[in-house]
């Protein structure tokens, strides 16, 4: 019986000892630097793609002369105002009026579907290509802007009418832009001191 108890002992000591003995192992990582330079390599792809979509609408519209901008988009001027100086700012308040239409033109939403737009400039969040191409705007010109998916709605699409890496064509009328409340233009906040100035002795 001893021997057997025992030898009971032995095993579960050197259950043990091998227990207290083994090292916790590192997780297994899946990710890797070919899985980032894939990803990379197939963005620059789609994007060279979409660029060649916009390119091949410009080269059709002979008429109109498309200016391409520093943020990868193109636009084109539909109404022109040489007589207003101002363009939107941060803290402005641009209002505005768009549609937006696939690369063949086949409108997506009317500007009935969107309704007038009140824009607090760089203050809201909007779509990244209006963001940017409003701010180039002057109140009452009317511009045509093509922007690849990046600038749109990118992978995700708006979970509705505009799919997923879609280019669009986006068209926007500036109605009207008011300037924001400047720190110029604050009221001064009053120190403690001037505050126990102003008020009457007793």
């Amino acid at each position: 019986m001893k021997r057997i108890y025992f030898l009971m002992l032995a095993v579960l000591g050197f259950a043990f000892t091998s227990c207290s003995q083994q090292q916790a192992r590192q997780p297994i990582s899946h990710s890797s630097g070919t899985f980032i330079k894939e990803s990379i390599k197939r963005n620059k792809k789609l994007i060279a793609n979409e660029e060649s979509l916009i390119e091949a609408v410009i080269s059709k519209d002979t008429a109109k002369a498309y200016v391409a901008s520093a943020k990868g988009y193109w636009y084109r001027y539909d109404v022109k105002n040489d007589k207003e100086t101002l363009t939107p700012k941060k803290g402005d308040i641009a209002y505005f009026d768009y549609n937006i239409s696939d690369l063949d033109g086949k409108q997506i939403y009317s500007e009935a579907d969107l309704k007038s737009q009140v824009y607090h400039v760089d203050k809201q969040n909007i779509m990244m290509g209006l963001r940017d191409g409003i701010k180039l705007m002057k109140k009452g010109e009317k511009v045509t802007f093509l922007f690849p998916s990046h600038m749109a709605y990118g992978y995700h699409g708006d979970n509705d009418k505009i799919g997923t890496n879609q280019p669009l064509i986006c068209t926007v009328t500036l109605t009207d832009l008011k300037p924001g409340a400047s720190e110029k233009n604050k009221p001064a906040l009053k120190t403690e001191t001037e505050n126990t100035k102003n008020q009457p002795e007793n």
